[in-house]
């Protein structure tokens, strides 16, 4: 989704939010009346969705990434599954680029009957949390702490794609960032079964941008949790620039921005996805940071992954 979030949508009691409500509940109403008439379809082999309830922004592909990882540990074939949009090539390329096996379709359904067909044992379907048509055997779902829920109202008066009353559907929440508790016990109160872990992200070449003046840009579902990471690695960003999420880069902006760098002898910087959708341009000129996806206690992440699938 090309989407650069609102203001008020992380704000609380905001006049904007309140005369966007009632058209939060015809939205969400429309989406409950398509789930009544969907059928749900299963397949013979394990389906682990990871998904959101917050727009954006929350880490599901570098999980999905990092899941199909520990699949691969288990012996049971994994491969990644995503819905074929055409903009968002990025991912299926920076995907590719870790050398995960990837089906993709404008149909998960077809694309899960495809894995299925071609023998694998696991999916682990990036996105689809909201598609009910498709059984999922495991759903997972992300959050980043510097989000969370926003402002708590669904689309258009606020960022999630659902109510919270959505997390009784998902048996586990990841984390990206610090423990929060009281956002824990939120979550308690409406599965008190669902098991919270968290993650980090570890910048894999910082070095390499330690003595540089760095002009940054991004066009990610949440473009400052990037611009954080560069300051919390001591990485000196001089100027930030933010773009909506999967923003498709012309030429000419490109150039623009290289001129800048030039004018302030900065070097351009950006975030590993957003460089996979330049890269047929002449990039020689922009690095960008490397990350991977950290599971506190993963060992126990680990074991409740089996246990809902082996």
């Amino acid at each position: 989704m090309k989407l650069k979030k609102p203001l008020f949508w992380s704000k609380n009691n905001n006049l904007y939010s309140f005369i966007l409500f009632p058209f939060s509940l015809l939205v969400q109403f429309l989406f409950f009346l398509k789930n009544i008439f969907l059928k749900t379809k299963k397949i013979s082999i394990p389906v682990i969705c990871v998904g959101n309830i917050y727009i954006g922004g929350t880490g599901k592909t570098p999980l999905s990434i990092e899941i199909v990882r520990i699949l691969k540990k288990f012996n049971m074939a994994p491969v990644l599954v995503k819905k074929f949009y055409t903009d968002q090539f990025d991912e299926i390329d920076l995907i590719n680029s870790k050398n995960i096996e990837i089906i993709k379709n404008s149909s998960r359904y077809i694309a899960l009957k495809e894995a299925e067909e071609r023998g694998f044992k696991s999916i682990v379907l990036d996105d689809g949390f909201q598609d009910h048509s498709i059984y999922k055997d495991l759903s997972i779902l992300c959050f980043n702490e510097k989000q969370l829920i926003g402002n708590g109202f669904t689309i258009p008066a606020g960022p999630l794609r659902e109510p919270l009353s959505a997390l009784r559907r998902s048996k586990i929440i990841l984390i990206n960032g610090k423990k929060n508790e009281d956002f824990e016990n939120k979550i308690k109160s409406i599965n008190n079964e669902i098991n919270i872990f968290y993650s980090k992200y570890i910048a894999q070449n910082s070095n390499k941008f330690l003595n540089e003046n760095i002009l940054a840009f991004a066009g990610i579902g949440n473009p400052e949790n990037f611009f954080d990471l560069l300051k919390e690695n001591n990485i000196n960003v001089e100027k930030k620039i933010s773009f909506p999420d999967h923003y498709n880069y012309s030429k000419k902006e490109l150039d623009k921005l290289l001129k800048i760098s030039k004018e302030n002898n900065l070097k351009l910087l950006t975030t590993e996805k957003d460089f996979f959708r330049i890269k047929h341009f002449n990039t020689t000129d922009i690095d960008y940071l490397t990350i991977k996806l950290e599971i506190i206690n993963e060992e126990l992440f680990e074991k409740e992954l089996k246990k809902h699938l082996i």
